[in-house]
């Protein structure tokens, strides 16, 4: 009897160790909320510094700066644990256009999920707006991912970073 305890307790110790083992190992391959963080800082960029002409192709039709925020919610590969990993970034952007309205609240904005690949040059694919546009969103963002891209924006900090930009930017302007 006392040997059948002793086996059952160095069983479920044994089974207990392998699932924190399992359970950590693939804790360690999920997206830190930290790269998250620094692939929306690289994505922000990337809108930002974008040309006119690039941001034509994206269908939007301004002709001045843009500022945006951009919140994470996804990699290619999935289980990327660093930036030098990551392919490609699915996220949600919030850019407003600097020559438009007075301040943030009423300036022109476009915003929505978006993929851009990280690379040189970078690619940025946005949906087109219209009808059919959730057909379009399906087609651009993976299924594991798609209930995220019809999401709120909801990352208060990378709006606020925007918004400051946006008024520092018209404070300039009219300088």
């Amino acid at each position: 009897m006392i040997k059948s305890r002793r086996g059952l307790v160095a069983a479920i110790v044994t089974l207990a160790g392998l699932t924190l083992a399992g359970v950590m190992f693939f804790a360690g391959r999920q997206p830190s909320s930290q790269l998250y963080k620094e692939l929306a800082a690289q994505v922000t960029l990337v809108l930002e510094q974008s040309s006119l002409d690039e941001h034509h192709a994206h269908g939007h039709d301004f002709d001045s700066r843009v500022v945006c925020a951009v919140e994470t919610f996804g990699t290619e590969p999935a289980d990327a644990t660093s930036v030098v990993e990551v392919k490609w970034v699915y996220a949600r952007h919030m850019c407003a256009v600097t020559d438009a309205g007075t301040d943030w609240a009423t300036s022109v904005r476009a915003s929505g999920p978006i993929a851009v690949r990280i690379g040189i040059p970078p690619v940025v694919r946005v949906p087109e707006p219209g009808m059919g546009y959730p057909d379009r969103v399906r087609r651009l963002i993976p299924a594991r991912y798609q209930e995220q891209a019809f999401a709120e924006f909801d990352d208060e900090d990378a709006i606020n970073a925007a918004r400051q930009r946006f008024t520092e930017i018209k404070k300039a302007q009219v300088r």
